[in-house]
Formats: structure tokens, C-alpha cells, sequence
């Protein structure tokens, strides 16, 4: 499956029914008078975030969503029946928002089973009957109906992960999260090797989280160079982040800079998120020289820092063992959320979601 992250599409919810304009005919009925009834409520535009998706790819072969129309009245004082919703299903994480300069935010799916009433649709007209009166027995105006509400959005797809893996390219991104995850890579020897977010579900010592890895961010990145981020977006929501930093570079410390320097340039909060450093590699070099390196980077600022090994897996349990204390509590993961929970049984376990 494709990856996709940003698509723009065309909304609009249904426009009401007309009234009807009838007049009642009946055999041994001396006066039959008005029964036209009311048109039916257009259909409205629903967004709900659903889980198993993690793509926006669907909607760049389907760009134009139209809701029902509601039904016309009927004589005999039928009102006619309500245009059928449309239900437009996206992974969760998933933005929306106005095609305009601004770029405003009109909504943000983050809990499974969400649902957004979006665009409401046009009420239905009324029918010559509701404009009957003593100075007006036979009326023969009705309603066409409201129009519905249309507009152009952006879908933008933030993934939702734990722990977010920044680096250099070819720093060992790929291998480590295959590695520590279920996640199934693809590794080369050669820059760029991730051209899409990957995703990983890492489980450690009873404890299971997100890990989410992103294309190698270069020098510019912020501004625009190279591939990298464009998915900066998709750590914005991560509780701590891992960086990692090719250890048999030549300045290894200039790489760790480039990095922190495009995390701060982007924004969004990622410079002040947890950060924990990890140089990777470390079975390549001897452990004096990793132990020397490492000192250079606590003489420039960095804190905590692990000399691990993402092909051999040297180090890596250390690393997981950081991590989870900066994830704070577990929560309830998207597969045990429930909505529809009933407030006299709320102390019995949820059930997992399932589509059947």
C-alpha cells in the first residue's frame, strides 16, 4: 500500500427536498384543502477516524464527496424521507483543514470511533400545507429546500507514535527500528533509503509502545531541502524523541548539530520535547574511541548518552530501558478504546474494536 499523507478534497452535504403542493381529493369530501407535505434534510458530511488505516492514499483517487439529497414531499401531508449521511472514514491522526491562506485547523481525529458532524445539510422546504391559513385556504406556494454547505479541505495525516527516531541519513534508523520492532524496513547502504514513515510496535520488559521512524533530515530541512520534512510533522505528537547519530562519521558532532539545529528551525515544540541520544554503530569502533566520542558530546551539551549497536543489538536494551520512563504512565492503547461505554458497567473491561 501507497503512502500517503496530505490530499485535498471537495465536500458538500446534501440540499433539502422541495415541499409538495397538493390538494386533497376525496370521493363524498366536500372540502379537500392543502396536504402537500415537507421535503426531507439533505444528507450531512461525517468524518470518523477509524482504526487499521495509516494512509490517506484512497482519497487521491476520490476527490468529490456529495451527500444525499433529501427527498421531495409528498401529497396526502407525506414529508418526504432525509438524504442518507456520508460517512467519510480516515486514520486517525488525521487533520482537516481550510483551503485558505491561514491554513486554519477545523478538526483533529486523535481517539478511535470519532465521529465529526462536518457540513449539515440543507433542511427540507415546507409543503402548501404548512402555509395554510384563515386568509389563505388554498395555498399553492412551497419551499425548494436549503442548499447544503460545500467547501474544498486538506486531509493531513499525523501519524500517532510514542517514541519518534530522528537522524542523519544513513545514521541506522531502519535498522534499528527492525531491530527493536515488528517493522520491516528496507535497509541499503546509501542515503535515503526511507522515502516514506515507518512504523513499529516495540515490546519490552511488559511494556509495549510506538516507535515511529521518519526520512533522514539534512541541513536545510526546515526550509525545505531534501525529503525530510516534509514528515517532521509526524513526531509532533510523540511523547520523547530518539535521535541517532552515525558514530564512524567524521565529525559525528557536526551531525548531532544538524540535527538539533532543524528541529528547532521547524518548530512545533519538537526542540523542547525529551530527546535521548544514542550513537549507533558502535561495533565498528573500538570501545576507547566510542567512550572518546562520547565524551566530546558531553562537552557540548548532551546529557544522557548510549553507545549502542542497531545491527547486533548491542546496547539496545539499555536504550529501551531509558525510554519507557520518559513515556510516563501507560494509557489505553487505540485497540482497547471503546466509545460507546455504558456508565453502569464503566468498571467492566473494555472490549477490543472490531469491525464485525
Amino acid at each position: 500500500m501507497h503512502f500517503l499523507d496530505q490530499a485535498k478534497i471537495y465536500l458538500r452535504s446534501g440540499a433539502g427536498g422541495p415541499g409538495a403542493v397538493s390538494f386533497r381529493r376525496e370521493m363524498y369530501v366536500e372540502y379537500g384543502g392543502p396536504d402537500g407535505g415537507n421535503g426531507g434534510k439533505g444528507g450531512d458530511i461525517i468524518f470518523e477516524a477509524i482504526e487499521g488505516l495509516n494512509t490517506l492514499i484512497d482519497f487521491r483517487y476520490t476527490q468529490h464527496f456529495k451527500a444525499q439529497r433529501g427527498i421531495p414531499g409528498m401529497g396526502k401531508n407525506r414529508y418526504g424521507a432525509g438524504g442518507d449521511d456520508l460517512i467519510i472514514k480516515v486514520p486517525i491522526g488525521t487533520q482537516v483543514i481550510a483551503d485558505d491562506d491561514e491554513g486554519t485547523i477545523l478538526a483533529d481525529f486523535t481517539i478511535p470511533g470519532e465521529r465529526v458532524v462536518f457540513l449539515r445539510g440543507g433542511d427540507g422546504g415546507r409543503g402548501n400545507m404548512s402555509f395554510k391559513s384563515s386568509t389563505n385556504r388554498a395555498p399553492r406556494q412551497h419551499g425548494t429546500g436549503w442548499p447544503g454547505e460545500e467547501m474544498w479541505v486538506w486531509l493531513r495525516l499525523k501519524l500517532l507514535a510514542d517514541v519518534g527516531l530522528v537522524g542523519l541519513p544513513n545514521a541506522g534508523k531502519s535498522t534499528f527500528i527492525n531491530q527493536v520492532s515488528n517493522a520491516k524496513a528496507k535497509v541499503g547502504d546509501y542515503p535515503f533509503t526511507t522515502t516514506k514513515p515507518q512504523l513499529g510496535v516495540v515490546s519490552h520488559k511488559g511494556r509495549e509502545f510506538v516507535l515511529a521512524d521518519i526520512p533522514g533530515l539534512i541541513e536545510g530541512a526546515a526550509e525545505g531541502a531534501g525529503i525530510g520534512d516534509r514528515f517532521l510533522g509526524h513526531i509532533e505528537r510523540c511523547r520523547v524523541l530518539l535521535h541517532l547519530v552515525d558514530a564512524t562519521l567524521d565529525d559525528p558532532l557536526d551531525a548531532w548539530r544538524i540535527v538539533q539545529d532543524e528541529l528547532s528551525a521547524y518548530g512545533a515544540g519538537l526542540d523542547e520535547k525529551p530527546q535521548l541520544l544514542a550513537l549507533n554503530k558502535g561495533d565498528l569502533l573500538g570501545q576507547e574511541l566510542m567512550d572518546d566520542i562520547a565524551d566530546q558530546f558531553r562537552q557540548a551539551g548532551a546529557e544522557e548518552i548510549f553507545i549502542i549497536s542497531g545491527g547486533t543489538g548491542a546496547g539496545v536494551s539499555e536504550l529501551l530501558d531509558r525510554v519507557i520512563p520518559e513515556l510516563g504512565p501507560e494509557q489505553r492503547t487505540a485497540s482497547s478504546y471503546r466509545m460507546d461505554i455504558d456508565p453502569e458497567n464503566e468498571d467492566k473491561e473494555a472490549e477490543p474494536w472490531s469491525p464485525l
